[in-house]
């Protein structure tokens, strides 16, 4: 969870108006540190907008994935997951995501 830009605009403000930053961090909760970073973040950007990563898929893309499971209809999921060089909690994942059922782990 990050914190909203408005409340990271207002903690630089009352930095600005010349408090410590031990007096701001026990106003506004937040840890020096992520003072700091903000302060950073305003001067070398000029905004405060919180950072959203970019989700992508790393190894597992969706219609690749689809694609073999239609190839592959009896496939476990221990058996995808070799095929895409992943882990099988990570094709689990994804084909909860597609909303795909799948067998379980084949048995030993």
């Amino acid at each position: 969870m990050s914190y909203p830009e408005e409340y990271r605009k207002r903690t630089i403000e009352y930095r600005q108006e010349g408090h410590t930053l031990e007096e701001t961090k026990e106003i506004f909760r937040v840890s020096i540190s992520t003072i700091r970073t903000w302060e950073k973040q305003s001067r070398e950007k000029g905004n405060l907008k919180p950072k959203i990563p970019e989700r992508s898929f790393k190894k597992i893309e969706p219609e690749k994935l689809k694609r073999y499971v239609n190839e592959h209809p009896d496939a476990y999921q221990n058996e995808i997951a070799k095929e895409f060089k992943c882990t099988p909690e990570a094709i689990r994942k994804a084909l909860k995501r597609l909303k795909i059922t799948r067998k379980k782990d084949e048995q030993i």
